[in-house]
């Protein structure tokens, strides 16, 4: 088991080739100030780096997953707030786009574990991850409308995977409170139940049973493909399964399955 904190607002614990992710200003809800946005990116980074974990799972200490951006801290500085806004150099995403899409590009699948709270930049963060886990009276909201905004951290592209766009629509223009059955009724969350931290728990250990090649390779397929054009996404698949063919856990995949065994993958390539 190995322990890490960035910038005392998120904590990692990793165990069994799987890691939680805790973001860890309860006080306040887990609101996104400078700090936290800063430690979940670095956070992402770091996970990155690990070729032998295989799933991470991502959840919020106290009493809410994540209620969104904290406005009193992030107004205080509004040069910094401005810079922060604004993409220098040839990144794709400022600051608070990458907040959120950085769990999509971790080559591994995330889970998230949604309670309390789950606002604005906390509903866009989980909708980045791959699965979300609720438990029923969830309150979520796009909430930015009640700031005068719109949704602007990655939420155009990951709602759109997800939801009819008359029912964005209409969430995105009132900002109302919907819970976490509504959610899953609207397709927003993957599963709803008491415990969801047990549900995610399940969903990883079977993820944690498979080459991590494959997940990582099925993840970024679906991803890339989803809007692709039907040849772009035959060709993405032929590309992604020519590299499995040729790498080591494919072959013991295949082993372990002839001689009736668990398979015992390596960490994956990429």
């Amino acid at each position: 088991m190995a322990d890490m904190r960035f910038l005392d607002r998120v904590s990692v614990t990793t165990e069994d080739k799987l890691a939680r992710v805790t973001l860890d200003r309860a006080g306040k809800h887990n609101g996104l100030d400078r700090d936290m946005m800063k430690a979940l990116v670095q956070t992402a980074h770091w996970l990155r780096r690990q070729k032998d974990l295989r799933a991470v799972v991502v959840h919020g200490a106290g009493e809410s997953f994540c209620a969104g951006l904290d406005f009193p801290a992030m107004t205080r500085r509004p040069l910094r707030l401005l810079g922060d806004f604004f993409k220098f150099g040839v990144r794709d995403t400022n600051l608070f786009q990458k907040v959120c899409w950085c769990w999509r590009e971790l080559p591994m699948p995330v889970l998230a574990v949604l309670h309390g709270r789950c606002y604005g930049g906390g509903l866009q963060i989980a909708l980045a991850a791959d699965f979300r886990f609720s438990t029923p009276d969830c309150e979520f909201s796009i909430m930015e409308i009640k700031w005068g905004l719109v949704p602007d951290m990655t939420g155009s592209v990951t709602l759109r995977e997800l939801a009819r766009i008359d029912a964005v629509k209409e969430l995105a223009m009132t900002g109302r409170v919907f819970s976490g059955s509504q959610a899953l009724q609207l397709g927003l969350v993957s599963h709803v139940m008491d415990d969801p931290m047990a549900g995610a728990e399940q969903l990883a250990g079977e993820l944690l049973g498979r080459s991590p090649d494959a997940v990582s390779a099925c993840k970024r397929l679906f991803q890339d493909a989803w809007a692709a054009t039907p040849q772009q996404a035959f060709d993405l698949e032929s590309r992604l399964q020519f590299r499995l063919l040729t790498g080591a856990n494919q072959r013991e995949a295949m082993k372990a399955n002839f001689d009736k065994r668990p398979p015992d993958f390596r960490p994956r390539k990429r």
